[in-house]
């Protein structure tokens, strides 16, 4: 009697985190004019340098100071069209059901990070899309570091080999140039290391809604 040949077992990757990333989505012209806007605004919002004194962050941020960049700069306002059309193409690559809505920027602002300046591990909540846009990336400055979101959970999974490939890592980094556009999901853990070049680390970073 033949015995009948058992299929070969295989594995399934299952619960995609999906990035997105795109480079140079403006002209340099628009980049540069957007460097210069975020050095005069760390110079000159008082109300963001305290902020960044009162938490502890080494560097400027409007974060908590400026709400309408767009408003107030037509080059901000530039860079939100583009980035529109990115967020929707990764909309679609999440699959989203989007029932007529589309992703729409909800807040955005600057960062200037001067040498040691640092970004803790956190997420953005009440948004659906976040990112970056890098301005102004120095030799030797950090990447942004995402963590895997399944991580609280894994109590005592073992240790991992100290080679892997980029899917199956807890701790992923990306080093950004001028002009990338880093796009993820809002729930999803990120951090910048601290920045060891001798120069400003400059971005842009925004939340999205739908709307």
């Amino acid at each position: 009697m033949t015995q009948t040949k058992a299929p070969a077992a295989k594995t399934h990757d299952l619960f995609v985190t999906r990035l997105y990333r795109a480079e140079k989505i403006v002209p340099q012209k628009l980049t540069n004019a957007i460097e210069a806007l975020a050095m005069s605004l760390a110079m000159d919002d008082g109300a963001g340098q305290k902020w960044a004194e009162k938490y502890g962050y080494a560097g400027y941020t409007s974060y908590a100071s400026l709400n309408d960049l767009p408003w107030r700069f037509p080059e901000f306002a530039r860079l939100v069209k583009v980035i529109d059309k990115h967020c929707l193409a990764y909309a679609k690559e999440l699959h989203w059901d989007l029932r007529g809505t589309r992703p729409r920027c909800d807040s955005l602002w600057v960062n200037v990070l001067p040498e040691g300046g640092h970004h803790t591990s956190h997420i953005h909540p009440n948004s659906v899309i976040s990112g970056t846009f890098y301005v102004a990336v120095p030799a030797g400055a950090g990447p942004i570091v995402y963590e895997d979101p399944r991580l609280p959970f894994m109590m005592a999974a073992p240790p991992k080999q100290a080679k892997l490939p980029q899917d199956m890592k807890q701790h992923v980094s990306f080093r950004p140039e001028v002009g990338t556009l880093m796009l993820w999901e809002s729930w999803l853990r990120h951090e910048v290391p601290v920045n060891r070049a001798d120069g400003n680390r400059i971005s842009v970073s925004f939340n999205y809604v739908l709307a």
